[in-house]
């Protein structure tokens, strides 16, 4: 379901019912990139009550209706980063993505665990990695969702995958993962 910029002008202008409508539209979006990064249900939920509230109070400084969602992801990471921050949690990824990423790689009898080998990056490569592959991202706006040029962010990327390939080996990245 998407929503037209009116919509989002609306919310600019003050209309609540038109925001919460926005929110309706981007909730489970929203929802899996929050539980991404916390990995918990009940601070995702929080960290997505965060993110909603500051981007309802600051919805009058958006630029332009057309990246209502990349401004509101950005929010959005940019909380559950400050939420870990404080908390000094680990960032990993869900069981579930790490299940739906071999499924889409029909890996059936990994010999080294995935997901202890994404967990094993640092916290740029796998945010980078999770949103390139995982939620099909460009470059671009990945750059934009993590305030960074997107000559890092493809850096970023490349780095990840020799550190995977290290971690997995050859033939196991080979088969899987290219």
């Amino acid at each position: 379901m998407s929503y037209s910029t009116e919509l989002v002008e609306l919310a600019i202008a003050g209309d609540k019912l038109a925001f919460e409508q926005l929110l309706k539209i981007e909730s489970k979006k929203l929802y899996k990139i929050a539980y991404l990064h916390m990995r918990h249900k009940e601070d995702a939920l929080d960290v997505l009550q965060e993110a909603t509230y500051k981007a309802y109070i600051s919805i009058h400084q958006l630029k332009s209706p057309v990246y209502f969602s990349t401004w509101l992801v950005k929010i959005l990471i940019r909380t559950a980063y400050k939420e870990l921050e404080q908390k000094k949690k680990v960032i990993q990824l869900p069981e579930e993505t790490i299940v739906g990423l071999l499924e889409l790689n029909k890996v059936e009898d990994p010999s080294i665990d995935l997901s202890e080998a994404l967990s094993s990056l640092d916290n740029d490569y796998r945010n980078v990695l999770t949103l390139f592959y995982y939620y099909d991202l460009p470059i671009r706006t990945i750059a934009t969702l993590l305030g960074k040029p997107q000559p890092t962010i493809k850096t970023y990327l490349r780095r990840a995958k020799l550190k995977l390939r290290k971690t997995l080996g050859d033939d196991y990245y080979a088969k899987r993962l290219t």
